[in-house]
């Protein structure tokens, strides 16, 4: 008995410094893959500044327009092959399609993260490319589906977009995120600390707060990823109670994969291999059984087949509960 004793000892000593050796092993390649990103981003060439200088944002209201837009990663294959579309200020635009389609790279091709390869992309008939590049961001406010937030208080994260904003402002944004209810509950309300990782707080509350932050900033133009993908339908309801105050009287590009969010979308532009294959409202194209109609019925499918399986679930767990009963 003691002779097995004094092997489990000895065996416990040596997996410890495995152990360690394993760990450090994980964080130097994690450190390597940052490092290499870091790297790969300092050496991209910088941005070509084409802007004349003569157009403001001030007096500018949010119609879009995309004039036969062109783009290409690589220069040789390309992603968007002719992207037409004509926005007016205050529609609700959504962009649907699988993925590949080309929906992200639109945005992106919008806020200039990328110049187009031929034709053009207009904001109240100006061309981007005649904008500075800050000036013509300042016109755009984001809620992703990845939301971040800095270690800092509640009141400086909502304050990010507007960092002269008082604190009335604050708070009238977070009533309109319908979050200020639950900083009211924090134990300092506004000046609640959120921690580095932001993990003090759930996702939910976290989307929230990002929408607070945009609706303070009072953008002319919005863009939403998928904000609602990765949340329980339950707080999805009151994210997109808080979107509908966010996008009232505001161009807004809403990116959608979850089709049934985009059902009141004024123009609904379905993409499919770099084109806008059909475009109109969600009635609309459902009654031509094309490719949105496709899309829409295969994803319903889909969610019906585990909501079905959910109510399975449930149904053998209470059963197997009444068993052991």
């Amino acid at each position: 008995m003691v002779t097995y004793k004094v092997l489990f000892n000895i065996i416990s000593n040596l997996l410890g410094p495995i152990n360690q050796i394993a760990q450090i092993s994980s964080m130097l390649q994690a450190m390597i893959a940052a490092a290499e990103r870091i790297f790969e981003f300092l050496e991209e060439d910088e941005e070509i500044d084409t802007h004349k200088g003569n157009v403001k944002i001030e007096n500018l209201k949010g119609n879009v327009t995309f004039d036969h837009v062109k783009f290409s990663y690589d220069g040789e294959t390309p992603i968007i092959k002719d992207f037409n579309a004509q926005v007016q200020e205050g529609q609700k635009i959504a962009i649907v399609g699988p993925t590949g389609a080309g929906k992200t790279t639109m945005v992106k091709l919008l806020m200039r993260f990328y110049d187009v390869a031929d034709g053009a992309i207009l904001i109240d008939g100006h061309n981007i490319k005649d904008f500075d590049r800050g000036e013509l961001r300042k016109m755009f406010g984001m809620v992703l589906q990845d939301t971040w937030l800095f270690g800092g208080t509640v009141k400086d994260n909502i304050k990010y977009g507007k960092e002269d904003a008082t604190d009335d402002q604050v708070i009238e944004a977070a009533k309109a995120a319908h979050v200020h209810h639950f900083i009211k509950t924090l134990s300092q309300g506004y000046n609640s600390r959120i921690n580095e990782e932001s993990s003090n707080i759930s996702a939910g509350q976290k989307q929230l707060m990002t929408i607070a932050r945009v609706i303070l900033a009072d953008p002319k133009i919005l863009i939403l990823d998928e904000a609602t993908s990765s949340i329980d339908t339950r707080t999805e309801i009151q994210i997109q109670s808080a979107m509908d105050n966010l996008m009232k009287g505001r161009t807004s590009f809403i990116i959608a994969h979850r089709l049934s969010t985009i059902k009141n979308a004024d123009l609904i532009l379905v993409m499919n291999h770099g084109d806008i294959v059909e475009q109109g409202k969600h009635e609309e194209l459902l009654a031509k059984n094309g490719f949105y109609a496709e899309l829409y019925n295969s994803q319903f499918e889909v969610e019906e087949r585990i909501n079905n399986y959910d109510k399975r679930g449930r149904c053998l767990k209470s059963l197997s509960l009444l068993l052991v009963l």
